[in-house]
């Protein structure tokens, strides 16, 4: 099975170049984040052309995640609530959702960026990222096999970005964030490119300053599978060319095969 996530920065304006990237690449499962886009105004006819069913949990102009499969899914769910109850407003930004193809779960988050280190928006990503492990811990007793992937916001090594200035104090690679996803991952999921990659390669590159031309990016995007996935797992890579076309996302999409 081949699984694929990307934030696309808008699925209106990266309609055209994930179509196109689907008919390449024909992933199983595509993960989505950022499709800035209502529920009742998501262009989900394209993608059913192409034989994917559509599961989406959106909202305007901000966050919103989604799930294409060539088989359907079961079990889906959005957001926090359905797997743990009462989350407060954890669940308001529309950042998580979720299914199972082939008996294994896809995890699909966008988490929080943080904004700035200490900021009410920094707090809120650090208790998104404590529900996010009460969240897969309640999974883990109803699921074995899990797949949890998306724009994680977090440079979890120094090798994951391309300079190694201000790293302790800059946003998405601050030490209490790496711990907070630490602690996520001490659950028992292990990184699925670090499995086939020690080198610094990225998944994201600022629009400004020429990020992409001269490759100043950070490796933010991720795969973290259960044990079993894991060792099933034979490849994972970054897809940088849809990040050489005109108007792309500042993401490339990340592949596992397992």
């Amino acid at each position: 099975m081949k699984v694929a996530t990307w934030n696309v920065n808008s699925i209106r304006t990266r309609l055209n170049i994930v179509t196109d990237w689907l008919q390449q690449r024909q992933v199983d499962v595509l993960c989505l984040q950022e499709t800035k886009v209502q529920d009742h105004d998501f262009p989900r006819s394209p993608f059913e052309d192409l034989g994917y069913k559509v599961y989406i949990s959106g909202q305007k102009s901000y966050n919103g995640v989604a799930l294409f499969s060539l088989k359907p899914l079961d079990d889906v769910s959005c957001g926090f609530s359905p797997i743990v109850g009462e989350v407060g407003d954890l669940d308001v930004q529309k950042r998580v959702i979720s299914g199972i193809a082939n008996g294994v779960r896809i995890v699909n988050l966008y988490v929080p960026n943080g904004s700035a280190i200490a900021s009410e928006k920094y707090e809120y990503k650090l208790a998104w990222l404590k529900m996010l492990k009460q969240y897969l811990q309640a999974l883990q007793t109803q699921e074995p096999e899990i797949c949890v992937c998306g724009d994680f916001n977090i440079a979890l090594e120094d090798k994951d970005i391309y300079t190694n200035k201000a790293r302790d104090k800059h946003i998405m690679s601050s030490p209490v964030e790496r711990e907070a996803l630490n602690q996520v991952l001490e659950l028992g999921f292990q990184d699925a490119f670090r499995k086939f990659s020690d080198e610094s390669e990225y998944s994201w590159w600022d629009y400004r300053s020429g990020g992409f031309a001269r490759n100043r990016g950070w490796r933010i995007d991720h795969h973290y599978l259960t044990d079993k996935l894991y060792q099933q797992a034979t490849k994972c890579w970054i897809d940088v060319e849809p990040r050489k076309l005109e108007k792309p996302s500042d993401h490339a999409p990340v592949v596992v095969e397992f």
